[in-house]
């Protein structure tokens, strides 16, 4: 604020100096431009933002408008050639437990769908349980020999058992439970996906006992706290206020400096998230938004919910069953090298698919009764394993048959198909390491034990998540899930999950980038950061643990910076017969990297192609939500209340206005009840 001399004193101007007092007038306007003063609003002063009265209209108009652009943009490509909006969200039950009528003409339809990940198989299922296409329509086209994409969970012979990543869930993944209230248990008769997923995670609540460790296996006292100050909750919130279009192709490090990139707050964030520095400011907000409701969760896992068992077992096949049982056809071996379009302005149209099946290639012609989903991209693209004494190689070569190859193809067609190249172009800044350590006998388990501050062979959360090594130049983390993992799994034997951000770092006790290193030398430095004397270590990693590493170099892809239209729209805008599915398809305020966003991409595909009469469930509001903000900006703040903070004395004279205003009011109640005051 300007300020300038008056009668040996400073005074604000506009104000009139009476014996070093301010005027009623002048009074007001201090109090008013100290209330915007950026140094005020510091920390995560967010009630500041919503509840002075001229701010908090700009907040909820914004807000309003925001809601507003993120329908018409997943609309903006839902739209038929006609220019019939098809697909709309909708919220609450009323329409949740409702059942569509069959859509007409859905019996002379039949459905491509290309791959069999996560998001695919939702299309299928959203095709035959509210499409009503009959079983036998739907063709899903895999070029792998087993289906189920990056949810994998296997036991390879001569190799081991490898799970190249893992799924935590949250309990808004309004899509996703919305589909697993249909599909029938494998283990469990008579009851759902849903039903042994909730009664599982209501009986053994999901919480961590040590989120980091230091020094070899020491408890590393994050203690539950964000341990960021002031500064850094300012460049949240900045980060959270800015709009979405000045964050486009913009990195995380041109928002955050140290007092975040060095705070418990981002170790939390970017290891249970796989987030980079370098990595898309864009989706870094997305995802602050989106899970607004679970910043008090986050240094605890307290907001995560996990499967029984590995997420290939738990999840993918009782909907392969549930698909089978519908007689719909999975096509195995089969790589689709290329899809044909015909474009025009106002309507566009899927016409071939160009495949190689047994080594020979073949074409599948389409008319407009023909639907084609399409997985564009793949994190999981060009992955591969080691073994024990074996490093996994580091395959950057994009090849025909994968879904990259297959996506700049199709992307070649049209600017509305997106740009593969914006997320593929540089595996070095996508790639992370996992790797799966199979315990073989007792030695390493007082270890775990001690760290977890659990038994890991009760059936019962064991890690509650991730334990991250603080001191690691891998970055590494490591957790163990409920045990077994997998059906067949030995009853004495553990199953841990390791992974890396830093694969081309040297390890501290290895001396070599754990890209180079076999699933033994891995095992070693895990065991190094266990805490496990360091003469023990090797014969350890040899005879008491097999450990198969996996490289995966477009894993984190998606978090590639962006720009609009990078990503296709589910429906483009003039689709009349073809739709994209997965992480790089384009849905409003949901976040990639989500079991919940490939759900929502085949829910948003097959409503529109197929003009089902019923809403998919909006994203979870809590961004909108008064009472989660001031929930979460109290736990940013690691509990600390606005009266707590050290303001300076224009800051508390305006302080002191504001609470005097709201004293007696159900704002005071409010602010008082979630601890901001």
């Amino acid at each position: 604020m300007p300020w300038k001399p008056c009668g040996g004193r400073f005074s604000p101007v506009g104000t009139k100096n009476r014996g070093g007092r301010f005027s009623r007038k002048g009074k007001q306007k201090f109090i008013q431009n100290s209330l915007f003063d950026k140094n005020f609003i510091k920390g995560a002063f967010l009630f500041i933002v919503f509840f002075s009265r001229k701010d908090y209209n700009k907040v909820i108009k914004r807000k309003q408008k925001e809601i507003r652009q993120g329908r018409q943009e997943s609309l903006r490509g839902a739209a038929d050639w006609k220019g019939e909006i098809n697909m709309y969200y909708a919220s609450g039950n009323y329409e949740a437990f409702a059942r569509p009528k069959k859509p007409e003409g859905v019996d002379r339809k039949s459905a491509y769908i290309i791959g069999s990940g996560l998001a695919a198989l939702s299309a299928a299922c959203f095709l035959v349980r509210d499409g009503q296409m009959k079983g036998e329509h739907v063709h899903i086209l895999e070029k792998d020999p087993i289906p189920g994409g990056a949810c994998d969970g296997y036991k390879y012979e001569n190799v081991g058992y490898v799970m190249r990543g893992g799924r935590e869930m949250d309990n808004h993944f309004e899509c996703m439970w919305d589909l697993f209230r249909s599909i029938p248990s494998i283990e469990t008769e008579g009851v759902s996906v849903l039903d042994e997923y909730y009664w599982l995670n209501k009986e053994d609540p999901n919480y961590s006992l040590c989120r980091a460790t230091v020094n070899r296996g020491e408890d590393a006292h994050t203690d539950g706290k964000f341990a960021i100050s002031d500064k850094g909750a300012m460049e949240i919130m900045k980060l959270f206020f800015t709009p979405d279009e000045e964050l486009e192709d913009k990195r995380i490090t041109d928002f955050f400096d140290d007092e975040v990139l060095n705070s418990n707050f981002w170790l939390y964030w970017r290891t249970m998230f796989a987030f980079e520095n370098w990595h898309s400011a864009l989706e870094m907000k997305i995802y602050i938004k989106r899970y607004i409701h679970h910043i008090g969760g986050l240094p605890d896992f307290t907001a995560l919910r996990f499967t029984k068992y590995n997420q290939y077992e738990s999840m993918i096949l009782p909907m392969v069953k549930y698909l089978e049982s519908f007689g719909v056809q999975f096509h195995y071996g089969v790589k689709v090298v290329n899809v044909e379009f015909d474009c025009k302005a106002d309507k566009k149209q899927a016409t071939r698919i160009d495949v190689i099946a047994d080594g020979k290639a073949d074409t599948i012609d389409l008319t407009e009764n023909d639907l084609v989903f399409i997985t564009n991209g793949g994190c999981v693209e060009n992955s591969a394993i080691g073994s024990q004494n074996e490093p996994a190689p580091f395959n950057k070569e994009i090849k025909e048959g994968g879904g990259w190859d297959m996506w700049r193809k199709i992307a070649a067609q049209d600017p509305a198909f997106g740009h593969p190249d914006k997320f593929c172009y540089d595996p070095e800044q996508s790639n992370w390491m996992s790797a799966t350590v199979n315990t073989l006998d007792q030695r390493i388990v007082p270890y775990i034990k001690k760290i977890c501050k659990r038994d890991p062979f009760s059936g019962k959360v064991v890690t509650g998540g991730i334990v991250t090594v603080k001191d690691s130049s891998w970055l590494l983390s490591w957790t163990i899930n409920r045990q077994p993992q997998f059906r067949d799994q030995p009853k004495d034997q553990l199953l841990v999950w390791v992974y890396g951000l830093f694969s081309d770092q040297p390890g501290d006790f290895v001396k070599k980038p754990m890209r180079d290193c076999t699933g033994k030398e891995i095992c070693m430095e895990w065991l190094y950061h266990l805490g496990v004397p360091e003469n023990e270590i090797e014969d350890m990693a040899e005879h008491s643990a097999n450990t198969v590493p996996c490289m995966m170099p477009y894993i984190t892809a998606f978090f590639m910076p962006r720009a609009h239209g990078d990503r296709p729209d589910v429906v483009p805008q003039g689709a009349v017969n073809f739709a994209f599915l997965g992480q790089f398809a384009e849905t409003a305020r949901d976040t990639i990297f989500t079991t919940e966003y490939s759900i929502r991409t085949g829910m948003e595909a097959v409503y529109t192609l197929l003009n089902v009469d019923r809403g998919v469930p909006e994203v979870w509001g809590s961004t909108y939500d008064v009472r989660d903000l001031l929930n979460a900006t109290v736990k940013l703040r690691d509990g600390k209340k606005i009266t707590d903070m050290d303001l300076g004395f224009k800051e508390k004279i305006a302080l002191h206005e504001v609470l005097k205003k709201i004293s007696g009011t159900d704002l005071e109640k409010l602010l008082k009840e979630y601890e901001v005051i």
